[in-house]
């Protein structure tokens, strides 16, 4: 089935991912609370990271949307209350993922996978700070120091997930005892 095609699999993928962002940000689960500027590092982007791996940009990008607007719906800072700032950046990250993903998994399946939540967190962090220095909401250089002490970590831990919770999937999906890398 074409990437472009959205079938009764990849809806049932998005719904299922879409939820688990949901049940992250409504039970804040997926916000570690951190003494920095921006107050929490997130990993309410791994979703929409692995809908972009396991199901394609389509998927990625629903999964991403509803992050965004979760964001929005329960910001409690101004930055978060607009929507350019909450969602616009958030429906790229599973996207750029299943790019990121697609580009490398012929060489390397853990690679390929690695790749992608790297990418898929940048996408995220550059995102929403680029949007919130553009919208007047914090300095430059606040940014530049929001990206690196939550950037950073937030890559790490999106790697091992993503990884993990893609390798799960797959042995799930195979039956067997191996995951199909």
């Amino acid at each position: 089935m074409a990437e472009g095609t959205l079938s009764v699999r990849k809806i049932v993928i998005a719904g299922v991912l879409s939820a688990i962002a949901i049940v992250l940000g409504w039970t804040r689960l997926g916000f570690i609370p951190v003494p920095t500027a921006a107050g929490n590092a997130t990993i309410m982007h791994v979703p929409a990271i692995v809908g972009g791996v396991l199901e394609g940009s389509i998927v990625g990008g629903i999964v991403g949307t509803l992050f965004g607007l979760l964001s929005f719906l329960q910001a409690t800072v101004p930055m978060f209350k607009d929507p350019l700032v909450a969602v616009l950046p958030r429906i790229f990250i599973g996207i750029t993922a299943w790019m990121a993903y697609a580009g490398f998994k012929r060489v390397n399946e853990y690679l390929a996978l690695v790749v992608a939540a790297v990418v898929g967190t940048l996408t995220n962090t550059i995102g929403v700070l680029t949007m919130a220095v553009l919208r007047g909401y914090m300095a430059p250089g606040v940014a530049w120091t929001v990206g690196l002490t939550h950037g950073l970590p937030e890559i790490v831990v999106a790697a091992i997930l993503t990884v993990a919770i893609v390798v799960a999937w797959q042995h799930v999906e195979t039956g067997r005892g191996e995951a199909k890398m």
